[in-house]
C-alpha cells in the first residue's frame, strides 16, 4: 500500500514501430518473423560507402501522429547521430532527432476507470531507427545478436511528466496504443514488440514542487506490466527514502516472474550520447501543402467516434467507450448499423455473443466468421419477428460455423429455411397450443387466475417448450391474459 505522503511522478517514452513497408533509411523488409539476421542491409550495418536514404511514409506517418495530437508540426526537422556502444547497434550510432524532433508539443486525454478524464501533454514525438536484438538465452554462456530490426522506422512519443499513479500511466499507454491503431500508422502488436515504452518513475513528498531524482523502466511491452512494473518501482523508492536512502538514477528492468525491478546500469545523460547532425541526411524540409493534405486524410478518431456513439446513437457511455476503444471493433459494429438501423441491439450482440465466441477461438475482429452483414440482418429478422432470442442465437451459432468452413458463408434468410427458425407468430396455432395446455393444467390456470404471477411463466415456458423455443413470447403473453380477462 502506497504511503499518502509521498506523490508519484511519471512520465513514459513510448516507441511506436511505424507500419512502413521497408526501414527508414533502406530499402529492406521490416517485416516481423524473418529468420535471425535475414534482413539486415548494408546499409542498417553502416558498412563503408553506403549512405542513408529517409522513408517517406515513415515521414508522413509522424506528421499523421502530430496533427491527431494537436501539435506542432515543425517544417524544419534534424536528423542527429546518437553515439553509444551496444553490440547489437553495428554502427556505434543511432539515427534519432534531439533538438529539432518532427512532431513539436501536443496532447491527449486519457479516461480512468472512475469515469475521471486526464489530459496529458505530450513533449514531442521523434523518428528514430531501431536497433537490432541481444539473445541471451539461446546459447548457453552466449549472447546471440539478430539485427533484423536494425534500422526499423520508430516514432518516439515522449510524454512529460503528468501522469500520477501507475493507472494513469497504463491508461495513458493504451490511449496511445488505440490512436496509432486508428491511424494505421502501427499494429500495435505489443507481443511482436511494435509497441514498448520506458517509464520515467519518482517520487516526492506530498505537496513539494520539486521533483524527485528519477529512474527509468526499460522495454515494457504490455498494460498490465505498466501498472505493475510502476507500483513495484514506486513501493522501491518509498522504502529506499523512508529508510534515510537516495535514489540513484539508473535503467532497471522488470522482471514479471520474480515480479520486481532491478538494476540494469547508471542512467546515461544527453550530453553522454554526444549528439550530432547525421552529415549523411540533408535537414528534412516539409511544406504546409504537405501537412494540409495529410489532415484531410485523418480518420474519424477515438474520441470523435466515441461522442458519435453516445450523441446520435444512443448508446450509454460505457458502451461507446468499450465500442470505440479498437478501430477494428467499432468499424465491425459501424456495419452492422448501417444493416439494421438498431444502435443498441447491435452492441449488444457485438459486445455479447460475438465479442464472446471471438475471445474463445482467439480470433480479431478482420477475421470474424460471422461478418458485420450477416449479423445486422439477424438483428433485423430479430427486430421484425422473424427470429425469437433463443432461435437468433441458434440462428448466430449456425451462421459462426459455416463461416468457420471452406465453404462460402450462408445468408441469414437460407440459414432460417434450412433449420426451421422462424418464430411462430400465427394467432390460431398459438391459441390451440395454449387451450390444450389449459386443458391439461387446470390447477395451474386456476393459481393464475387467482393472482399467482409466477404461473404466467409457467404457461409460457410450456408453449415454448412444444414450439421449440420458436413461438413468439410477447404474443403468447397477450394470448393468455387475454384468457384471463375473459
Amino acid at each position: 500500500m502506497q504511503s499518502t505522503s509521498w506523490e508519484t511522478v511519471i512520465g513514459l517514452e513510448i516507441h511506436v514501430q511505424l507500419a512502413t513497408e521497408s526501414k527508414i533509411f533502406s530499402g529492406a523488409s521490416s517485416r516481423y518473423g524473418a529468420s535471425p539476421n535475414e534482413q539486415a542491409c548494408v546499409i542498417d550495418l553502416g558498412l563503408p560507402g553506403v549512405l542513408p536514404v529517409l522513408n517517406e511514409a515513415a515521414v508522413e506517418m509522424a506528421i499523421k501522429f502530430g496533427l491527431a495530437i494537436d501539435a506542432e508540426i515543425n517544417l524544419l526537422s534534424i536528423f542527429d547521430r546518437k553515439n553509444y556502444f551496444y553490440p547489437d547497434l553495428p554502427k556505434g550510432y543511432q539515427i534519432s532527432q534531439f533538438e529539432t524532433p518532427i512532431v513539436g508539443q501536443g496532447s491527449i486525454t486519457i479516461d480512468l476507470e472512475d469515469g475521471i478524464q486526464r489530459e496529458v501533454a505530450i513533449t514531442r514525438a521523434h523518428l528514430e531507427e531501431d536497433a537490432g536484438k541481444s539473445i541471451h538465452d539461446l546459447f548457453p554462456g552466449q549472447t546471440a545478436i539478430d539485427l533484423n530490426r536494425t534500422g526499423t522506422p520508430l516514432l518516439e512519443i515522449v510524454s512529460e511528466p503528468d501522469m500520477r499513479s501507475a493507472e494513469e500511466a497504463s491508461a495513458y499507454f493504451r490511449s496511445i496504443h488505440a490512436l496509432v491503431k486508428y491511424l494505421r500508422i502501427c499494429d500495435g502488436n505489443l507481443a511482436e514488440g511494435s509497441m514498448r515504452c520506458d517509464a520515467n518513475v519518482s517520487v516526492r513528498p506530498r505537496g513539494e514542487t520539486a521533483y524527485g531524482e528519477r529512474t527509468e523502466i526499460k522495454n515494457i511491452n504490455s498494460f498490465r506490466f505498466v501498472e505493475r512494473a510502476i507500483e513495484l518501482e514506486v513501493e522501491r523508492q518509498i522504502e529506499v527514502l523512508e529508510a534515510g536512502g537516495k535514489i540513484n538514477r539508473e535503467t532497471r528492468l522488470f522482471d514479471p516472474d520474480k515480479d520486481e525491478t532491478r538494476s540494469m546500469r547508471g542512467k546515461e545523460q544527453s550530453e553522454d550520447y554526444r549528439y550530432f547532425p547525421d552529415p549523411d541526411l540533408l535537414p528534412l524540409q516539409i511544406s504546409q501543402q504537405q501537412i494540409d493534405r495529410i489532415r484531410v486524410t485523418l480518420p474519424e478518431l477515438p474520441k470523435q467516434r466515441r461522442v458519435r456513439y453516445v450523441e446520435s446513437l444512443g448508446l450509454s457511455d460505457y458502451d461507446a467507450r468499450w465500442l470505440s476503444a479498437e478501430p477494428d471493433r467499432a468499424e465491425f459494429f459501424d456495419a452492422v448499423v448501417a444493416i439494421c438501423d438498431q444502435p443498441k441491439l447491435s452492441a449488444n450482440w457485438v459486445m455479447g455473443d460475438l465479442s464472446a465466441f471471438l475471445n474463445r477461438t482467439e480470433l480479431d475482429w478482420p477475421n470474424s466468421p460471422v461478418t458485420p452483414q450477416q449479423l445486422g440482418h439477424l438483428i433485423s429478422r430479430l427486430e421484425d419477428g422473424t427470429l425469437s432470442s433463443k432461435t437468433a442465437k441458434t440462428l448466430f451459432e449456425a451462421l459462426w460455423n459455416s463461416g468457420s468452413g471452406v465453404a462460402a458463408p450462408q445468408s441469414v434468410d437460407d440459414l432460417i429455411g434450412q433449420l426451421g427458425l422462424e418464430q411462430v407468430s400465427d394467432d390460431g396455432q398459438l391459441t390451440a397450443i395454449i387451450n390444450q395446455l389449459i386443458v391439461e393444467h387446470p390447477k395451474q390456470f386456476d393459481e393464475l387466475k387467482g393472482g399467482k404471477t409466477k404461473m404466467l411463466g409457467f404457461f409460457v415456458g410450456q408453449v415454448m417448450k412444444q414450439t421449440q423455443g420458436k413461438a413468439n413470447p410477447q404474443q403468447v403473453n397477450e394470448i393468455i391474459k387475454a384468457k384471463l380477462d375473459a
